[in-house]
């Protein structure tokens, strides 16, 4: 078939991939970044409970267990998002406590995984896919803490690696391959909405007769395009109003010192943004400033 369109990734996580029927599709990614068949046994509701009306809801786009009961969280973020590791932090440690109840035995702790696939630019490094685990190392030796093998086998004890959280950062803008690999063909869908006729990448021979454009009733491409032609226009706005605000903040920080520069530089673009009819709570993520202050502007 030529001139294939699949549905964006961002969209199918949301509303599709959540079906049973569609688990093959996430499964073939994880098994991808992990390495290993993954199994997935149910997708969990990815609003976790709040202990009050003040505490901070846990929104993901995906949050499965897998056939070994451990988590994985599947997170698409567009926009630039200052404090993103923190937030990914605030989601991996949301998901343990939610799962452990007063009185449970600390084996009950399920690792987690969590995968970022971020479509804005990040930190500064050549790769687009970044692995991150938890070690323990020697401060003064530089050798790596391990457990021994009768801890292993009598004690059950887990090594570090089988017990902390890992994280991918997959930076799909980074991705200008031609794609060879499994994993360079799902960088080449995530970026370029490309999948090959002859993929043999786990979940994209699955994508391909699931996640086809053409296969949308007319209503759900309305929707569709709707969501496309929104994020575009957002993502356009919270780019101007950053390079405005930017531009005028430096020229007022030039004059009243580096640290108020900076300060200002924030109140601009909240304030450009403000006048664009953003809501609060994205100016809020964009800027790093409180909602309380962006209220005042």
């Amino acid at each position: 078939m030529i001139n294939e369109q699949y549905i964006r990734f961002d969209w199918a996580a949301k509303r599709m991939l959540r079906d049973k029927a569609n688990f093959d599709v996430l499964e073939g990614l994880m098994t991808v970044l992990l390495n290993e068949k993954v199994t997935i046994e149910e997708i969990l509701e990815s609003e976790g409970n709040q202990d009050s009306e003040l505490d901070k809801f846990n929104r993901v786009d995906v949050m499965a267990r897998n056939s070994k009961g451990e988590y994985i969280i599947v997170e698409v973020q567009l926009s630039r998002e200052i404090h993103y590791l923190e937030r990914i932090l605030y989601g991996v440690s949301k998901v343990i406590t939610d799962n452990m109840h007063l009185g449970d035995k600390y084996d009950r702790v399920k690792k987690v995984y969590s995968i970022n696939i971020i479509y804005f630019p990040m930190g500064k490094g050549k790769d687009y896919l970044y692995h991150g685990v938890t070690t323990f190392t020697g401060v003064h030796t530089n050798d790596t803490l391990e457990i021994t093998q009768h801890e292993a086998e009598t004690l059950k004890m887990r090594t570090p690696r089988q017990v902390f959280p890992e994280y991918f950062i997959i930076r799909v803008n980074e991705f200008n391959q031609v794609a060879t690999t499994p994993l360079e063909e799902w960088l080449d869908y995530l970026k370029n909405g490309k999948i090959k006729s002859t993929t043999k990448a786990p979940g994209l021979q699955e994508a391909r007769k699931k996640l086809l454009y053409m296969n949308m009733s007319d209503k759900e491409k309305r929707v569709y395009e709707h969501h496309i032609e929104s994020q575009m226009v957002q993502n356009d706005v919270l780019d101007t109003a950053r390079k405005e605000g930017l531009a005028e903040g430096r020229a007022e920080g030039r004059a009243e010192g580096r640290a108020e520069g900076r300060a200002e530089e924030k109140r601009q673009v909240a304030k450009n943004m403000k006048q664009l009819g953003l809501p609060t709570d994205t100016i809020a993520q964009a800027t790093g400033l409180p909602s309380e202050e962006i209220m005042t502007l």
